[in-house]
């Protein structure tokens, strides 16, 4: 049994302004200058999170498969290696904060296109 629910129905926020079809007019927004620079604005920002992302990850698996840096005590029982491991996690919530308090600026921005170039 399938429950089909219109688009409205899913959507809790107020409808955008939608071109005469009824759909929304996003090929003219891409198109946009400010889509663009938001687009650029966002990329220049991810990029050295994502950079940092993949180094620091794959660092682990190169230190513990090909050196015995990390075979050291750290505290107690606990070698290097899961310190290390533990700190990828940290790193993880830590750049989940830092993205979601810059994503409060892209979705400024996005409002401001959409309501400087979505037809009422």
């Amino acid at each position: 049994m399938t429950i089909e629910l219109k688009e409205s129905e899913l959507r809790r926020e107020p409808d955008l302004p939608r071109t005469n079809d009824g759909k929304l007019d996003y090929e003219r927004i891409i198109e946009t200058p400010e889509f663009k620079l938001l687009v650029k604005k966002k990329n220049r920002f991810l990029t050295p999170y994502v950079i940092a992302f993949f180094a620091i990850y794959l660092l682990l698996p190169i230190l513990t498969g090909y050196t015995s840096i990390l075979e050291t005590r750290a505290i107690g029982w606990m070698t290097w290696t899961w310190v290390y491991a533990f700190g990828l996690f940290v790193m993880v919530w830590v750049f989940t904060q830092i993205y979601v308090k810059k994503a409060r600026d892209f979705d400024k921005d996005v409002d401001q296109i959409i309501k400087k170039h979505v037809r009422d």
